[in-house]
């Protein structure tokens, strides 16, 4: 997979080295950024530091239990989606962790292709319970909020991290308006000038509208700030 954007981050949390090394190959070459964690108290460091859009766990660390990490990281409401990797199979086992908040539970030995399907569902679902529909489509407009792939009658649209954030802020309330000063607290957490959005509302639209000079997707709201076409059958 090609991606457009800044890649998801998942952290893989294992004590074997071999088991490391695969998932980190495989999930690199999928279009993700892995981290790797061979404890728990590394892979608690890294979730408090970085922005992990995903976890891979073993259950068996050597300092800890990885269901103890599940269980902190549900009673402080981090939310990140988890899937446990490990080679316990017995039903308890995948109850407990699913009941302590895993979202899916996979029994080594497993197949990359099965991973990657188990890790786009945990995406899909996280979305969904935040209201997000995965998947926006709008005339010739598809974001793929997953994958974070934007295609414009069917050809890739290449954004950058900034522009694709935008962007997606802009999906999750389509059809709403939102005011300057909501979308610079969301995107530049307020730390910066008015004049930056103007120019990377100009930026998408010249990547996603056939004439950007006559905006079809992205409609400016005079004074107040911006919209994202919600359907076609708005006027």
């Amino acid at each position: 997979m090609t991606s457009a954007v800044a890649p998801l981050q998942i952290l893989v949390v294992d004590d074997e080295p071999a088991i490391l090394r695969f998932l980190q190959t495989g999930l690199s070459g999928h279009g993700f950024k892995v981290l790797t964690a061979g404890t728990g108290k590394a892979a608690l460091d890294l979730l408090e530091r970085e922005k992990i859009n995903l976890v891979v766990l073993d259950l068996g660390l050597p300092d800890m239990e990885g269901l103890d990490i599940i269980s902190r990281l549900r009673a402080a409401q981090i939310m990140v989606p988890i899937i446990v990797l490990s080679s316990r199979n017995e039903e308890r086992t995948k109850v407990e962790a699913l009941e302590l908040g895993a979202d899916d539970y996979l029994a080594k030995p497993f197949g990359m292709d099965e991973l990657i399907a188990r890790v786009r569902v945990a995406q899909r679902h996280q979305f969904m319970s935040r209201g997000e529909q995965p998947v926006f489509r709008v005339g010739d407009l598809t974001v793929d909020l997953v994958r974070r792939l934007v295609t414009v009658r069917g050809e890739v649209v290449h954004l950058s991290p900034r522009e694709y954030e935008l962007l997606r802020l802009l999906v999750r309330h389509a059809g709403k308006v939102l005011t300057r000063d909501l979308i610079m607290r969301e995107i530049w957490r307020g730390d910066s000038n008015v004049q930056y959005l103007r120019i990377y509302i100009r930026l998408l639209r010249q990547k996603i509208e056939l004439h950007p000079e006559r905006p079809y997707y992205i409609l400016t709201e005079i004074g107040v700030g911006y919209r994202l076409r919600a359907s076609d059958q708005e006027r």
